[in-house]
C-alpha cells in the first residue's frame, strides 16, 4: 500500500476510533441516565398456622382394622365425663371446630354401651357415631410426633444434704393467664407472671429460681436427689418420687412461669456437642452428666419453670383434667385442636422407624413444645419401656380427628 494508502487507512481508522469512542460514551451517559434494578423481592411470609380439615372415609385410615380400638375407649370414657359435666351449648375447642357438648352426648352416652375389649364393637362404634377428617397446617398433612412419660425420682419430705433440689409448689402471687380470654386472634396462648403495682410483670427464669429466687418462702414441696432428673420432670410434667421410706408420691404439674420453653437439645446442636440426628433425652441427660460443670448453665438455657402439686389415686392428670391413659393419650396444641377428640395417629415407632405407629389416641393434654396443628405428644406411661419410647421419639406423620356425624365442618377452598 502506498503513503496515499496508508494515510486513507489511518484516516479511516482514526474516524471509527471516535465513532466507537462517541458511542462509548452515549451508552455510558444512557447507562448513567437508567434508573437502576428494582430491588429484589423479598420472598413471601408463609401463612400463620390454621388448621384444615379434610373429610375421609374409615376405609382412608392406614392400618384402622389392625389398631385394637377398644383400648382406647377408658381415655374416651374418661373424657367424656369430663365434657358432660359441661353446659350442651358450649364449644368444644377453639371456635367450635368440634361442635358443641351437645354434639357429643349421644356418642358419650352409647359409649357405655360398648362391651370391654371387644375389638369389633368398638370399630363398630366408631363407624357409627363419628367421622374421620385428616388434620393440615393450611392443607399440609406431615407433621411432628413426639412422646413424654411419667419421671421417676428419689426425694425426701424434708431437705436433707443427699437431696438439694426443692420442686417447688405453685406460688401464691403467681397470675396465669389464659389470652384467648381476651382476644379471638390469641386463642391457645397462654402467659404468666405476678402483678406490682396494678401491672403484670414477668416471673423470675429459671435461672433466678435456681439462683435462689423462691428460697425461704415455704414453696417446697418435696425435695429430690438429682437436678439433671429435676429438670427432666419439669419437662415431662408429671413423676413418681420414691421416698427414703419406700413410699411414692406422685406429682404433677400445677403451673408454669410463663417464660417460652427452650429445647436445651438445639443448643448442644449448635456447640457440636451433639448431631441432630443423635439428639434424644438419652444422649441430653448424658451428656450432662458427663460435664456436671456446665450442666447448670445448660439447663438454665430453658427458662420455663414448673410448679407442682401432689396426686393421690389415678394420674398424671392431663390439660383436660383427667388422669392420662398410656399409649392413649396425646398432647396437642389446644390453640388449634379440641380436647376429648379421638385422634388417629399415623406415625413412625419410635424404636424401629421403618415400622408403623398406627393407632386411636385421645387428646387430652398439651405442652410447652407442642406448637402446631399437625403436632401431637404421645404419653407413654411410667418405666423403663416408657422412657425408652419417649425418649427417642421423633416421628414423622399425619393424623385424622374423629367428630361426631352432627358436627358441621365449613368446607374450605
Amino acid at each position: 500500500m502506498g503513503s496515499r494508502g496508508a494515510a486513507l487507512g489511518r484516516s479511516t481508522l482514526a474516524i471509527l476510533a471516535v465513532t466507537f469512542a462517541l458511542v462509548g460514551c452515549d451508552r455510558k451517559e444512557e447507562e448513567a441516565k437508567a434508573p437502576p434494578p428494582a430491588p429484589a423481592q423479598p420472598a413471601p411470609a408463609p401463612p400463620p398456622d390454621a388448621l384444615t380439615l379434610t373429610r375421609l372415609a374409615f376405609a382412608d385410615l392406614p392400618g384402622w382394622t389392625a389398631d385394637s380400638q377398644s383400648a382406647a375407649l377408658p381415655a374416651l370414657a374418661r373424657s367424656c365425663k369430663r365434657m358432660m359435666t359441661l353446659s350442651p351449648d358450649r364449644p368444644v375447642g377453639p371456635g367450635g371446630v368440634a361442635g358443641t357438648i351437645a354434639d357429643w352426648q349421644a356418642p358419650c352416652a352409647r359409649l357405655g354401651t360398648v362391651p370391654a375389649g371387644d375389638d369389633a364393637a368398638a370399630r363398630a362404634f366408631f363407624e357409627t357415631e363419628f367421622v374421620p377428617y385428616a388434620a393440615g397446617n393450611n392443607g399440609e398433612r406431615q407433621g411432628l410426633f413426639t412422646g413424654y412419660y411419667e419421671t421417676e425420682l428419689e426425694g425426701s419430705r424434708q431437705p436433707d444434704p443427699a437431696y438439694p433440689v426443692p420442686l417447688y409448689k405453685r406460688p401464691a402471687d403467681l397470675v396465669m393467664v389464659d389470652l384467648g380470654e381476651f382476644a379471638d386472634r390469641w386463642k391457645g396462648e397462654r402467659t404468666a407472671g405476678r402483678v406490682v403495682d396494678g401491672r403484670l410483670k414477668p416471673f423470675e427464669d429459671r435461672a433466678a429460681i435456681e439462683a435462689g429466687a423462691l428460697r425461704g418462702k415455704g414453696l417446697e414441696l418435696l425435695w429430690v436427689k438429682d437436678p439433671i432428673a429435676a429438670f427432666f420432670l419439669h419437662i415431662q410434667g408429671s413423676g413418681r418420687v420414691r421416698m427414703a421410706d419406700g413410699s411414692e408420691v406422685r406429682v404433677n404439674y400445677a403451673g408454669q412461669n410463663g417464660h417460652k420453653y427452650v429445647a436445651i437439645g438445639k443448643e448442644l446442636i449448635e456447640r457440636g456437642a451433639l448431631k441432630k440426628e443423635e439428639v434424644s433425652l438419652q444422649t441430653i441427660r448424658a451428656w450432662l452428666k458427663a460435664n456436671p460443670d456446665q450442666a447448670q448453665a445448660l439447663m438454665n438455657k430453658n427458662p420455663s419453670y414448673v410448679f407442682f402439686q401432689t396426686v393421690a389415686g389415678e394420674g398424671p392428670i392431663g390439660a383436660q383434667g383427667v388422669p392420662l391413659t398410656p399409649g392413649r393419650s396425646l398432647a396437642v396444641d389446644s390453640k388449634f385442636m379440641p380436647y376429648g377428640v379421638p385422634v388417629w395417629l399415623d406415625g413412625e415407632d419410635p424404636l424401629d422407624s421403618t415400622q408403623p405407629l398406627r393407632r386411636l389416641l385421645v387428646a387430652q393434654d398439651t405442652g410447652g413444645a407442642i406448637r402446631g396443628p399437625v403436632r401431637g405428644d404421645v404419653f407413654w406411661g411410667h418405666g423403663a419401656d416408657a422412657e425408652a419410647k419417649a425418649g427417642v421419639m421423633k416421628s414423622k406423620g399425619g393424623y385424622g380427628i374423629l367428630l361426631p356425624r352432627t358436627v358441621v365442618v365449613p368446607v374450605k377452598p
